[in-house]
C-alpha cells in the first residue's frame, strides 16, 4: 500500500511559567500551557470543573420568548411535537426534550425522520408524515435542526402551528426562519461550542429556574448530554468540558436504562471515556439512523424498564453489525478506486462516488480515507435515478463549505461544517465537481499545508510511563475536538520480539527504550511495511484492564526509523 510518510511536528514548548500546582507533573503543565491554560486558577478549574460554574442560561439567544411559550403551552394544555435529528445528538436532544416537557405535563409526542425518505431536518415530505401520524400539534420545538429551514417554518405558520427551534447549527444566507424563538448560540457571542443537547439542556435549565418541574432533576440527564456532546464531536471547551467530564462519572451509575443497556452490551466497565461514547456508544445509537430506524434508538433513550431496554440495545448492536459490513464493503471498494482513478499521493482529493454504496454509511469511508491519505475526501452513494448524496471530511486548513461554494455549477445542494459536509449531485457531474474541487484547494493552500503531517505534543522516555503517571494525566480527560488526546513520542526504541499479528490486521508490538519495556497496540499496523529497528514511535495513552488486571497501554500512531528527522 503507497502512501506518503507523515512528517512528525512536534509542537514547542509553551512559555516558560513559574506555576506550580500541586500533584500536577511538569510534564502535564506543560501540555496545559500548549492548549492556552495557564496561571493556578484556569488550571485548577480545568483539571477540576464544578456544575455550580454553569453559567445563567438566560445568556442564550432568544430564551427569554422560548420559555414563556413552553409555559403558555403547559398552562393551557396544548399539544406540542417534538421534532429532532436522527444522529446522536439529534435522539438525545429529543429524548431530553420530551423528558422536559412530559415533567411539566405537557401532552404530545416525537417525531425524527427517516434519512432515505425523509432527508435531514424539516422537509415538506416529513411534515406531511409527521401531521398524518400526529395531527395538527399546537407546537413543534426542532431540536438539532431547523435553523435553514425558513420555507419549512413558513409552511407550519401557514398552518397556524407555531415553532421554536432549539439547534446549533449555522445560519442560512437568508436569515433566522420566521417562528416564535430560534434559541441558537450561533445568534450571539458565546456558547458556540455547544451541541444541540447542550443548547436544549441550557433550555430545561432556563426551564427550571422559572418553575420547578416535580420529580425532575437536570443532573440526572448530564450523561445523556454528555454523550452527545462527544458524538457530535464538538469542541470540548468551557462548558462542554465541564458537563462530559461530569457525565462521564455518571454513565457507569446512571439511571437511563438505555443508556445501562447499551453500556453492558457494549462490554464497557466501571469507567468510561470519551473514547468509549467515541467508538462503542455513539456508533451504535447512530446505527439505528443509518439503517432508517432512529425510532429505535429513541426507544432506547426513553425506555424506563431495564430488561426492555437491553432487548433494544441488543438490537442496535444488531444494526451497528450491518452498518460495519456495509462501511467493509464500501471502504474495500472505494480503496480499490484510489488506486484505480486516482494518484493517492499527487491528487489533492478524493471524490468517489457509487451506485452500490448504502448512502448511510458513507461518512465513516469518507473519515476513514481522509484519514489515511491525508486529504479532504467526499464519498458519495448515487441512487438508481443517478441522484448522488455524499458526506465530505477534511483536513486542518481546508473548508469543505468554501469548497462547496466555490463549485455551485456542480452540485444541487451542499452544506455544513468546515471539517464536515453533505452534498447532493448528480451521477454526471461527479468528473466536474472533482476537478473543481481540486483547483480549488490547489489555489487556496501551499503545498506545506497539503502534506500529510502529525502534530507531536511531547517527547518522553519509557521510564515515565506508569499507572501513577495515568491518574494525573486522566486529568486532562474528556479528550475531543479542541483538546485533542496528547501524542508522546520516544526515540531510539527496540522490538524485544517479533509483532504479533492480530485479527483485522492489527498488531501487538513489545518494545524496549533503555531497560524500560511496554507493550504496545497499532490499529492497521500490519498493512504498514515497517522499518528496521531502532524506532522513533509516536503514541497515545490509555489504561487496559484484562482479567481484572489494570496497565497502561501505548497505543501507536506512527513508526519511522530513528534519527529519520
Amino acid at each position: 500500500m503507497r502512501e506518503e510518510p507523515r512528517q512528525w511536528i512536534l509542537k514547542k514548548d509553551p512559555p516558560s511559567s513559574e506555576v506550580d500546582v500541586e500533584g500536577v507533573p511538569s510534564i502535564l503543565l506543560k501540555l496545559l500551557g500548549q492548549r492556552g491554560v495557564t496561571g493556578k486558577e484556569n488550571i485548577e478549574a480545568f483539571l477540576n470543573p464544578r456544575l455550580k460554574d454553569l453559567s445563567d442560561p438566560f445568556l442564550l439567544p432568544n430564551m427569554e420568548p422560548a420559555v414563556e411559550r413552553i409555559f403558555q403551552a403547559v398552562d393551557q394544555n396544548e399539544h406540542v411535537i417534538v421534532y429532532g435529528d436522527y444522529d446522536v445528538d439529534g435522539v438525545t436532544s429529543v429524548a431530553l426534550m420530551r423528558n422536559v416537557l412530559d415533567a411539566y405535563g405537557v401532552s404530545g409526542g416525537i417525531f425524527i425522520p427517516k434519512r432515505g425518505g425523509e432527508g435531514y431536518g424539516l422537509s415538506d415530505v416529513a411534515i406531511d408524515n409527521l401531521l398524518a401520524k400526529h395531527g395538527k400539534p399546537d407546537l413543534v420545538v426542532t431540536v438539532d435542526c431547523g435553523t435553514a429551514s425558513i420555507d419549512e417554518i413558513d409552511r407550519l405558520g401557514e398552518l397556524g402551528i407555531d415553532v421554536i427551534v432549539v439547534d446549533h447549527h449555522e445560519m442560512s444566507v437568508r436569515g433566522c426562519p420566521d417562528c416564535i424563538a430560534v434559541v441558537n448560540p450561533k445568534l450571539g457571542d458565546d456558547f458556540h461550542y455547544l451541541c444541540a443537547a447542550g443548547v436544549v439542556f441550557k433550555l430545561a435549565h432556563a426551564l427550571l429556574k422559572r418553575r420547578k418541574a416535580e420529580g425532575f432533576d437536570l443532573k440526572d440527564y448530564i450523561d445523556m448530554v454528555a454523550v452527545a456532546t462527544v458524538a457530535d464531536i464538538v469542541p470540548l471547551v468551557k462548558e462542554n468540558r465541564l458537563l462530559v467530564r461530569h457525565g462521564l462519572k455518571r454513565l457507569p451509575q446512571t439511571s437511563n436504562a438505555g443508556l445501562k443497556a447499551l453500556q453492558q452490551v457494549a462490554g464497557l466497565s466501571d469507567n468510561v471515556s470519551s473514547m468509549d461514547v467515541g467508538f462503542r456508544i455513539g456508533p451504535r445509537i447512530n446505527a439505528a439512523g443509518r439503517m432508517d430506524r432512529p425510532e429505535d434508538a429513541l426507544s432506547l433513550l426513553v425506555e424506563k424498564d431495564l430488561e426492555a431496554a437491553h432487548r433494544i440495545a441488543s438490537l442496535l448492536d444488531e444494526y451497528n453489525c450491518q452498518r460495519q459490513g456495509h462501511e467493509k464493503q464500501i471502504r474495500e471498494e472505494a480503496m480499490k478506486m484510489v488506486y484505480e482513478q486516482c494518484d493517492p499521493i499527487n491528487d489533492p482529493v478524493i471524490v468517489l462516488g457509487s451506485r452500490n454504496w448504502h448512502p448511510g454509511v458513507v461518512g465513516i469511508v469518507a473519515s476513514r480515507l481522509m484519514r489515511q491519505f491525508y486529504k479532504p475526501t467526499f464519498i458519495i452513494s448515487i441512487d438508481e435515478d443517478g441522484l448522488g448524496k455524499g458526506s465530505g471530511r477534511s483536513v486542518e486548513g481546508i473548508s469543505l463549505v468554501g469548497a462547496i461554494q466555490a463549485c455551485p455549477d456542480d452540485l444541487i445542494s451542499g452544506g455544513g461544517h468546515d471539517m464536515a459536509a453533505g452534498l447532493s449531485i448528480r451521477e454526471e457531474k461527479l468528473a466536474d465537481f472533482r476537478k473543481n474541487f481540486s483547483e480549488y484547494v490547489l489555489e487556496t493552500t501551499s503545498k506545506e499545508q497539503r502534506a500529510p503531517r502529525m502534530n507531536v505534543d511531547s517527547e518522553i522516555g519509557f521510564d515515565v510511563l506508569s499507572l501513577e503517571f495515568m491518574d494525573s494525566y486522566d486529568l486532562l480527560q474528556p479528550f475531543g475536538s479542541q483538546n485533542p488526546q496528547p501524542v508522546f513520542m520516544s526515540r531510539e526504541v527496540w522490538l524485544t520480539e517479533a509483532p504479533r499479528h492480530l485479527k483485522n490486521n492489527h498488531l501487538k508490538l513489545f518494545l524496549r527504550q533503555g531497560i524500560s519495556e511496554h507493550d504496545a497496540i497499532f490499529f492497521g499496523g500490519g498493512e504498514r511495511t515497517l522499518p528496521d529497528p531502532p524506532w522513533d514511535v509516536a503514541f497515545t495513552i490509555d489504561r487496559n484492564t484484562f482479567r481484572g488486571r489494570t496497565s497502561l497501554q501505548m497505543v501507536i500512531q506512527d513508526v519511522r526509523a530513528s534519527h529519520s528527522g
